[in-house]
């Protein structure tokens, strides 16, 4: 009953003008961001970032949520029209989504693509409601030693499950960390890595590194593979065109996929690190693996799309119960939102539900309602949000940056901080293009003062004994986990290795087996 009892009062916050207006606003900007593509969530949020200070915390959070989440409906927009995902997560909606509207199906797939998104972020928003507080009850009996471990698992979830190349994710995070020690010594008082310089006495804002590894950043690299150049094939649609609704046939093969995706995604999105990415090529993959017509996948399957579509909306519906409970972004997204508490002097983890609840519970109220205004927007509005895919990046580039530039000056009107952020988008490009993880390095950045902190309260309790990590039940299974993730990129290739050279075996004896049989057949009986 404590849990009907918060969500109402969540709602109560909730239900102010100033509240849902900026909840539709978000719901709004959110849709646009997701269909520039080169933009995405996480850029659109650290640009948008800087914009919220005049609000207070509850409207602006809300507002800076429902921009994440309306990204993903955004996203799918551009997948399907145009084959081209308005953000990684949106990826695995382009295998059967674009097939779709090259049939002449795009009004039903980007229907089925709102249905599937609104189903699952209001299962994700329920399951948030009775997660999210079971999760910060645990996590209220952590103390320094545990947290600094769940920080760990958090960054090497993150290395070994997105990055390409698990070394160069290490060194993404290194590099965060890095940044995160510029300032002052929490434990000694002295000042580090400032070179002189009291602007950064106080450390690197979040600020300017967010908006420039995402913002300039992105587009820098847009700019190098050529997308101010690219000519997108677009596919026309109209909501007054015949067969622009989906029929029985449509919402009777979305609904196992739907359901299936909604409860697969918010499962890896409470995971740090997994994110909607993971989530959505995962539902593709089961969704394929469990059909009966799995040839029709990668041809325009609407399951191929449903599936996904509600994976991805649903991770980050659960990638907000690591966030609230723990302090722990799950996704760059989230890591720019914490990036946002903290600004606030609000700080996530165990006891924000407990010491600021009607901020907490009006955000996850806010996702209830913030769904079923996507879902009227997303479907009424199709062609309108359609017709800005076709902006040209070479126009919406130099805007973007000049968002950048003004957006992080206005935080303390500070030149070095707008200097940090230009050099923080060189930096996110040279990342981009050599294949490192700009989502680990800004986690890294976050999360590093914390790990910080807790590893000197763990070492002053224990009196410099490291042994204090194995001799608590919860630390120790974190160190397993933590060494089963660092044995998974060193053990998984060599699995791989063996298990094609034993099929290949295989396949040789089989060959040979049927060679004998056909030279046996051909031999003449006397």
């Amino acid at each position: 009953m404590d849990v009907f009892a918060d969500l109402g009062q969540g709602i109560l916050a909730l239900l102010t003008v100033q509240n849902v207006l900026l909840l539709g606003a978000g719901v709004l900007i959110g849709m646009v961001v997701g269909v520039m593509p080169g933009l995405g969530p996480s850029a659109g949020l650290a640009i948008l970032l800087p914009l919220t200070f005049a609000l207070d915390p509850t409207g602006a959070i809300i507002m800076l949520a429902a921009v994440y989440y309306g990204a993903m409906y955004g996203g799918t927009i551009t997948s399907v029209l145009i084959n081209t995902p308005g953000e990684s997560a949106t990826v695995a909606s382009t295998f059967d989504g674009y097939p779709l509207a090259r049939k002449g199906r795009a009004g039903p797939a980007l229907v089925i693509a709102a249905v599937a998104s609104f189903v699952a972020g209001t299962v994700g928003a329920v399951l948030i409601s009775v997660a999210a507080p079971i999760t910060a009850a645990v996590a209220t009996s952590f103390g320094p030693p545990e947290l600094f471990l769940v920080v760990v698992t958090g960054l090497l979830t993150l290395i070994v499950i997105i990055g390409r190349n698990w070394l160069l994710g290490a060194l993404s995070a290194v590099l965060g960390f890095g940044l995160a020690t510029v300032g002052v010594d929490i434990g000694g008082g002295e000042q580090r890595y400032t070179f002189g310089s009291t602007e950064l006495i106080n450390g690197i804002d979040f600020i300017p590194v967010a908006i420039g590894v995402f913002g300039v950043g992105e587009i820098l690299h847009t700019l190098w593979r050529g997308g101010h150049l690219e000519r997108l094939g677009y596919v026309r649609v109209s909501a007054r065109a015949r067969g622009f609704w989906p029929d029985r046939a449509d919402y009777r093969e979305s609904r196992g996929p739907i359901l299936r995706g909604s409860l697969l995604g918010f499962l890896v999105g409470t995971a740090p690190g997994a994110g909607a990415t993971v989530a959505s090529l995962m539902s593709y993959n089961l969704e394929k693996s469990i059909s009966r017509h799995p040839e029709r996948f990668g041809k325009g399957a609407m399951a191929g799309l449903a599936g996904p579509e509600a994976a991805n909306n649903a991770a980050s519906a659960g990638a907000m119960v690591p966030l609230l409970t723990l302090g722990i972004p799950g996704s760059a997204s989230t890591a720019v939102l914490i990036g946002g508490f903290l600004m606030w002097g609000l700080q996530p983890g165990p006891l924000l539900m407990e010491q600021n609840p009607e901020f907490a519970w009006g955000l996850i109220a806010s996702m209830y309602l913030g769904n079923v205004m996507l879902l009227l927007v997303n479907v009424f509005c199709i062609p309108v949000f359609a017709s800005i895919a076709r902006v040209p990046f070479r126009v919406l580039a130099p805007v973007v940056i000049l968002l950048c530039v003004a957006g992080t000056y206005t935080v303390n009107g500070s030149i070095v901080e707008v200097a940090i952020m230009l050099a923080c988008g060189v930096l996110g490009f040279f990342m981009r293009r050599f294949g490192m993880s700009p989502a680990a390095l800004v986690i890294a950045l976050v999360l590093g003062p914390l790990a910080e902190e807790t590893l000197r309260q763990t070492m002053i309790i224990s009196g410099g004994d490291p042994r204090i990590f194995v001799e608590r039940t919860t630390s120790l299974v974190l160190l397993c986990v933590i060494a089963v993730l660092v044995l998974v990129p060193v053990v998984l290739p060599r699995l791989r290795t063996a298990f094609a050279e034993r099929l290949a075996a295989v396949g040789r004896r089989r060959a040979a087996a049927r060679a004998d049989r056909t030279s046996d057949d051909a031999t003449p009986r006397s």
